[in-house]
């Protein structure tokens, strides 16, 4: 009996250690100012044609090049991305899907928070999707982590009211590692909010033409 409670009393402890470890293991939401603080050392626009950009993701995907080097030297498609404020955070999906885990709905609570702070407001920002390399195809996983994007774009859209003017979803799959060296690491599944470029002033609006003023009758003659 005694060796019984003995082993109950181990096994509760064993499982509260397993569940402090797990907590502990999660990541703690980054605050408003974290954010704001690496989105606001914007200096210039980067020459980036998105339409562009988009097409040329697929296309590099979808080829199937016989001298191609590999994920630890794949070139990155767009290196003009790294010269932006950007801010990277790991974003929880359920599995190969762009549905967002309720774990990370507070972060990006913290997002939306952060791009209508003062500072931030002048900007428009990328929304950056990335996977790792897994079993998956290269063409499946630049739909995926485009996808992604989207969903935070709608997120922040459809939830938090942001302009959707400010904000430009790009996934780059596995065109684009954020640790090239590791392509299988979860690091490269990490979501990039970079600032872009600075929201496009709107032009005047040109007030009517005032309407010609109306001719004048001939005197009619008794």
């Amino acid at each position: 009996m005694r060796a019984r409670r003995i082993a109950i009393t181990l096994g509760m402890t064993f499982g509260f250690a397993l569940l402090a470890g797990a907590t502990g293991a999660q990541t703690t939401p980054p605050t408003r100012d974290d954010i704001v603080g690496k989105l606001n050392h914007f200096e210039q626009a980067a020459e980036v044609d998105l339409p562009a950009l988009k097409t040329q993701v697929m296309e590099r995907a979808k080829a199937r090049i016989k001298n191609d080097p590999g994920p630890v030297n794949r070139p990155p498609i767009a290196p003009d991305l790294a010269n932006l404020p950007t801010f990277t955070t790991q974003i929880q999906f359920d599995a190969d899907t762009p549905i967002i885990q309720p774990a990370s709905y507070q972060t990006v609570g913290r997002i939306a928070d952060a791009l209508v702070h003062a500072s931030l407001l002048p900007y428009t920002f990328l929304i950056v999707g990335h996977v790792e390399s897994n079993t998956k195809t290269r063409e499946a996983n630049a739909i995926l982590s485009q996808r992604r994007a989207d969903a935070i774009r709608d997120v922040l859209v459809n939830t938090f009211k942001i302009s959707t003017k400010r904000l430009h979803p790009i996934g780059l799959g596995e065109e684009q590692f954020l640790d090239r060296a590791k392509p299988t690491s979860a690091v490269n599944g990490q979501l990039q909010i970079a600032t872009f470029a600075k929201v496009p002033e709107e032009a005047p609006a040109h007030p009517a033409a005032a309407p010609a003023p109306a001719a004048k009758k001939p005197a009619r003659k008794h």
